[in-house]
């Protein structure tokens, strides 16, 4: 595709070019240094200072740097392979130290950006030769750069020899994404995975050091003189979250431990990624070998189904991220943008390319010629995709060429938009928009049409679903005719069934809708009173369904989801028929719609590893920086998957304590991330806190789980009780530019977990924390040294604070820091007791919360085991329920571990009470009985709490249950 020749400039951009030049030209020497300038230079310059900032602002900055291109003719001219490479390669010679280097390199970098945009503006290079260009910057800083520290760290620590081989080593830096297939942005990050050949240790220094200890201090060097901002800026933005496990694994592996990884835990996500690997630094040699052993990963040799599965599972994926807040505007990931371009090249790749060798190749366009040759995709659909890629890419340049900012989203400012329309060449803003619309449209319809599921496709003959229902949703019938169709349907309130739907047609949502979303409304009312009336109680579904579509008339998109999925409308439906909980928070938030779509999944909720995995990856794509997306994406994430849950249980495929398991896999999913969101936060500001001997922390925290996440029996609504706990020297401080003492460190990072946990967004606050059971309770510090916290429960803590601890486990944190937190556990609840004493005080502890958490009928004496039917029995609160249980067992727990360990193995009550069995402690029928009625009373919880009902049943049931609890609890001497 060729763009249209830059215009003249439009009257919105003259003052901007008026304003810039007399600056420029005093930078530069006045009018006479530019006399001997072609006339098409001169004609360019006011051009680029009205369309960029940055080319403004770096002349005023280096103008010395771009007279020497401009002499050197380097603006007009593309660069030879290894150039630039050879350019900054004579550039490094007299580093002395690393902070010669940062400033070496991003005065480099900046004098090549000022380059390259100045010819992608003025259309003096292609969009290959920038993208190309642009590439070759990043491989030869991010090369040369890793060359220079390499020097310097085997002058300091040894040369690492591998051990097999006893060759030495050096690392091999992948890049991935857009830079491994030479398609880099103006402005883009870069992502890179570090891996080196072999095991082994350094040699020619005093202490010999492991070589991945090397390598990772070497690494954390390269990102750093790459990624750190300074006074000249930075040379790229490094994101190494591609890596094996993301943020929370290693910065370097070894090959072997690389296949490892691919092989045994490698999603198809990372699949998708690899695609585009590339070794732009280090080791070429060795690189080539780890690409070629993780090959077969990476193309399968066969025609994959479950890769099908996957892929579409990605197109949903895309889906719920163009419905997100601001997607429409986004180019690259918003409808018809440039990531479904790469999408649709890539499906094909991950399908097809084990078998058709020509599709394994990285460059985007040279995939769509081979779909093209190779007879995948019609010729006509080929070039559409391969032109409304470059208008695409051509616009993502514009808009990041203005000020060297990553972005990719359309500017709502004039004269931002003025700008983009003249770079790409048009007279105004209106004339480009709709171009790039047009493109865009026919992007998305190609994209819909490659990743389209078979069972999608309609016959255009059948009847339109619902049609009998439309005379009625239309008011063609009379109100009468409409209750007699609505009877005869099997509604046993027509009437208030039919001024339901009235009052949806006349409301203020629907009278505000427009044309297209009035069309969809329509289309879609009659295919839900179809599937209504096929439920078995058709007046319950439409009580509860009707918020939610007045919720999303307005938003008509979801209106077509469901039109077009009839089995997602019909799993819609059937969730709000049994349980209005799940009613009320899809019409809360209506982006769950997206989970309905794929009945598979909805029912097979993941595993705790694939939950980490899942969310890990859904974070990575969300910029480090962007606080605000990333706790959008982590409450998007915990609705959808307790949906799941939730629908899983209800259609049975889930009991009740894989259901417990299932939530409590999803909270620490969840505050893995949290956790390491907080403390990149903190550590990028302050530096990292200080262990007693001096060395640097290595997270050094833990989030320790009390009561329900505790023992591992989450409900839907539960909210979470935690502690917080370091290990680091309280006194000593971080090393970064804005220094807190550790104590101060931790306190906030306590207060910043909490806040993304509490905070209430759109989506709601992720979960209710309640930390009144960490030391001293509410008057006790928010985060307790691991010393301080085995101070107070060795010497402090009350025995209700030890029964408490029977059920704590460390969730999420340093595994350091776990172990020492385990240590304690067992030592304060290992301790020989006076059973006497701990009788009394459990049974007394007992006694106050059934007095003041039970129902009136306990409150006022009308005996432990109300049995009248007119009164109401609290499953969890009242004599003979859940908390006797609880009590019980934590009783037995401290009272008997100094003599059976065993009983300390584990915090949930289940298999605590599996251990009194073994030890003989209980009986076998006693402890049988108390596991069931304990997972009957928590099954029925669990479904008063999906109907919206109080966890209370009347006091006539369960009598037999609570009879059986009490005697136990007698036997056991407590009361």
């Amino acid at each position: 595709m060729s763009l249209p020749s830059l215009l003249d400039l439009s009257p919105a951009l003259h003052g901007l070019a008026e304003r810039a030049e007399p600056s420029v030209l005093q930078a530069l020497g006045g009018a006479q240094a530019l006399a001997d300038w072609p006339a098409q230079r001169r004609e360019q310059l006011p051009r680029l200072l009205a369309c960029s900032d940055f080319v403004h602002q770096q002349i005023l900055r280096a103008p010395a740097d771009f007279l020497a291109l401009a002499a050197s003719g380097e603006l007009e001219r593309p660069l030879g392979p290894g150039e630039l490479r050879e350019a900054l390669q004579q550039a490094l010679q007299d580093c002395a130290d690393e902070d010669t280097l940062a400033r070496q390199l991003r005065r480099f970098r900046n004098r090549q950006q000022l380059r390259i945009i100045w010819r992608d503006i003025s259309r003096q290079a292609s969009l290959q030769q920038t993208c190309l260009e642009l590439s070759a910057l990043a491989d030869a800083c991010v090369d040369q750069a890793y060359a220079w520290l390499y020097r310097q760290h085997c002058a300091q620590f040894g040369t690492p020899i591998g051990r097999r081989s006893g060759e030495p080593q050096h690392l091999v830096i992948l890049g991935m994404g857009k830079l491994g297939a030479f398609e880099l942005n103006l402005s883009s990050d870069i992502d890179l995975i570090f891996g080196y050949p072999e095991g082994g240790e350094t040699q020619g220094a005093r202490r010999a050091q492991d070589n991945q200890e090397f390598f990772t201090r070497l690494g954390q060097k390269l990102i750093k003189a790459l990624d750190a901002i300074t006074v000249d800026g930075f040379v790229f933005r490094v994101d190494m979250r591609l890596r094996p496990y993301g943020d929370s694994g290693a910065l370097v592996l070894s090959f072997n431990a690389l296949e490892q990884y691919y092989q045994d835990q490698g999603r198809d996500w990372e699949r998708y990624a690899m695609i585009k690997a590339r070794v732009i630094g280090g080791d070429q040699q060795a690189g080539r070998q780890l690409l070629e052993m993780l090959r077969p990963f990476v193309y399968r040799r066969y025609l994959d189904f479950s890769a099908i599965e996957a892929l579409r599972a990605m197109k949903q994926l895309i889906q719920q991220e163009v419905r997100r807040k601001g997607m429409s505007e986004n180019i690259k990931l918003g409808a018809g943008g440039i990531r479904e371009v790469e999408f649709i090249a890539q499906a094909f790749q991950l399908i097809h390319g084990g078998r058709d060798l020509s599709l394994q190749q990285r460059s985007l366009l040279k995939v769509l010629d081979t779909l093209d040759g190779q007879g995948y995709l019609p010729g006509e659909v080929v070039n559409e995709l391969r032109e409304g890629y470059h208008f695409l890419r051509y616009t993502e340049h514009a808009l990041q060429g203005i000020a060297d900012r990553q972005t990719q989203m359309l500017p709502e400012d004039p004269q931002e938009q003025a700008r983009v329309a003249q770079i790409m060449g048009f007279a105004d803003w209106a004339a480009f928009h709709a171009e790039l619309m047009r493109w865009r449209a026919r992007v998305d319809h190609h994209f819909r049409r490659v990743i389209a599921d078979p069972d999608e496709d309609v016959d255009a003959e059948q009847e339109t679903p619902g049609g009998e229902w439309l005379p009625l949703w239309s008011e063609a019938l009379d109100s009468a005719a409409a209750e007699e169709q609505l009877a005869e349907a099997g509604l046993q309130n027509p009437a208030q069934a039919y001024k339901r739907l009235l009052d949806l047609r006349h409301g203020g949502q629907v009278r505000a809708m427009q044309r297209l979303g009035r069309e969809r409304l329509d289309a879609f009312m009659p295919r839900l009173l179809a599937q209504a009336v096929s439920q078995p109680d058709p007046d319950l579904v439409l009580e509860r369904v009707m918020p939610l579509v007045e919720k999303v008339a307005r938003r008509s998109a979801y209106l077509v989801l469901l039109s077009e999925n009839p089995g997602a409308l019909q799993r819609l439906l059937s969730l709000c028929a049994a349980s209005p909980w799940i009613a009320e928070q899809i019409a809360r938030f209506p982006l769950l719609l997206d989970e309905l779509l794929n009945e598979g999944r909805l029912f097979s909720p993941p595993q705790g590893e694939e939950l980490v995995a899942e969310l890990r990856e859904r974070l990575m794509r969300i910029p480090e920086d962007d606080l605000e997306q990333q706790m959008e994406a982590l409450r998007h994430f915990k609705l959808a998957h307790r949906l799941r849950v939730a629908a899983s249980e209800i259609a049975g495929s889930l009991p009740l304590m894989k259901v417990s398991d299932y939530l409590t896999w999803l909270a620490e999913a969840i505050l893995q991330q949290v956790l390491q969101l907080a403390w990149r936060q903190l550590t990028s500001k302050h530096g990292v806190p200080r262990r007693s001997d001096g060395s640097l922390c290595d997270g050094d925290f833990i989030i320790v789980g009390y009561g329900k996440v505790g023992g591992i029996e989450l409900g839907h609504g539960s909210d979470l009780d935690l502690v917080f706990i370091h290990d680091a020297d309280p006194q000593a401080e971080t090393d970064g530019a804005k220094p807190l003492d550790g104590a101060q460190f931790f306190a906030r990072m306590g207060q910043r977990i909490i806040h993304m946990l509490n905070t209430l967004t759109t989506s709601g606050p992720l979960y209710e924390v309640d930390m009144r059971l960490r030391p001293s309770g509410e008057s006790g510090l928010l985060v307790s040294s691991l010393s301080a916290f085995a101070r107070y429960q060795q010497q402090e803590a009350w025995t209700w604070e030890h029964q408490a601890l029977v059920r704590a486990r460390v969730l999420v944190g340093c595994p350091r820091v776990a172990a020492g937190f385990a240590a304690i556990r067992a030592e304060v609840l290992g301790r020989a007791r006076d059973l006497d004493q701990l009788r009394r005080e459990v049974s007394e502890m007992r006694g106050k919360m059934r007095d003041n958490l039970g129902t009136r009928a306990t409150q006022a004496g009308l005996g432990e085991l109300a049995e009248d039917p007119a009164q109401r029995f609290n499953l969890k609160q009242d004599a003979g329920g859940i908390v006797d249980i609880e009590f019980m067992v934590q009783y037995a727990a401290l009272a008997w571990s100094h003599e059976h360990p065993q009983l300390l193995r584990y915090t949930d009550n289940i298999r605590i009470l599996d251990g009194l069995r073994e030890a003989a402690l209980l009986s076998a029928e006693d402890v049988t009985a108390l596991q069931e009625i304990y997972k009957a009373y928590r099954a029925t919880a669990h479904r008063l709490a999906l109907q919206k009902q109080a966890g209370e049943v009347s006091a006539d049931q369960l009598l037999a249950e609570r009879r059986k609890v009490r005697h136990i609890w007698q036997a056991l001497g407590l009361n």
